[in-house]
């Protein structure tokens, strides 16, 4: 059977629990959303085909979970990736100030020179924020990365910012 693309690219989405990977996943692969909460356990993956230049590209989205007890078993998906979106939550500056953490992590497990990303999600929960849009651009621009302020309930920013890898 013959390949259905012409570029095959490993993302992963990186960052803590409950800051809405596996919902900006699904938003992305499906277009859809569940706003029922459900902790990812290890690792899980979509598939998505994009046009990019008259060229098929196929997207694997990788969602890890977030949690400490599972960062053995998500780290070992570091090295084959292409492109690491680190998320963390508006409403959540904890989730925020664990972004530098995870950079070390990236520092310490991926291939070296891998494309970084940086989402602020929920931001459709803009009374709840806790981390201005001003922060998030001055972490990206401080390690020379994109940023973009998504919402995987509202489908704000979602398609826009993980087919950029694929350019």
């Amino acid at each position: 059977m013959a390949k259905k693309y012409d570029f095959l690219f490993k993302l992963l989405l990186i960052g803590d629990s409950g800051v809405g990977k596996t919902c900006l996943i699904i938003r992305f692969a499906e277009d859809n959303f569940n706003s029922t909460y459900i902790s990812t356990i290890g690792i899980d993956f979509k598939v998505k085909t994009i046009d990019v230049d008259g060229k098929k590209v196929k997207l694997q989205v990788w969602d890890t979970a977030g949690q400490e007890r599972f960062k053995t078993i998500t780290t070992a998906y570091y090295r084959g990736a292409m492109g690491i979106i680190l998320v963390y939550d508006i409403t959540d500056e904890k989730s925020f100030e664990n972004i530098q953490n995870w950079m070390k992590s990236i520092k310490e497990n991926a291939s070296a020179g891998v494309s970084r990303m940086l989402l602020g999600n929920k931001c459709d929960i803009e009374a709840k924020r806790k981390v201005s849009k001003e922060t998030g651009e001055k972490l990206a621009k401080d390690h020379g990365i994109r940023f973009f302020e998504t919402s995987a309930k509202s489908s704000i920013n979602v398609e826009e910012s993980v087919p950029v890898f694929g350019t």
